[in-house]
């Protein structure tokens, strides 16, 4: 194995996108080193949190909860995952994922194919929930 064809990215290093919900980061992809096929990530999300529904005309989506419990709702149809699961999203399937437990949970994604662009490989069908509110 030689550096050049091999790449780790730490989760610590690459910023959290959270225009969807939750706090979305890809790990392996295009940007972050130099991926053809697909992409792979972690989605952190608090009880309460959500990313906002969306599809992917293009991909396939592979979900495996590392911590926590989710509600995934497959064309409206809640599926709930717990830690230790994992869940495939077929191309064309709105999808929403909501922490309905107590505890943070991650989820890892991967996607492939990719898209033979970014902006068609995304596409929302709802606005992103605010993040929950702090207890006061």
């Amino acid at each position: 194995m030689t550096d050049t064809t091999t790449a780790r990215v730490s989760a610590r290093d690459v910023p959290a996108d959270r225009r969807r919900g939750g706090e979305l980061r890809v790990l392996l992809g295009p940007k972050t080193v130099g991926s053809t096929s697909g992409f792979m990530g972690v989605a952190t999300l608090a009880p309460g949190e959500r990313i906002a529904e969306h599809y992917h005309p293009y991909s396939e989506e592979f979900l495996y909860v590392a911590r926590g419990a989710i509600t995934v709702d497959l064309d409206d149809q809640p599926v709930p995952v717990a830690a230790g699961e994992a869940l495939y999203v077929p191309k064309d399937v709105r999808h929403r994922l909501r922490n309905t437990g107590d505890e943070p949970a991650e989820v890892v994604f991967h996607l492939g194919p990719l898209a033979p662009r970014p902006e068609l490989g995304h596409v929302d069908t709802e606005s992103a929930a605010p993040p929950p509110r702090e207890p006061s």
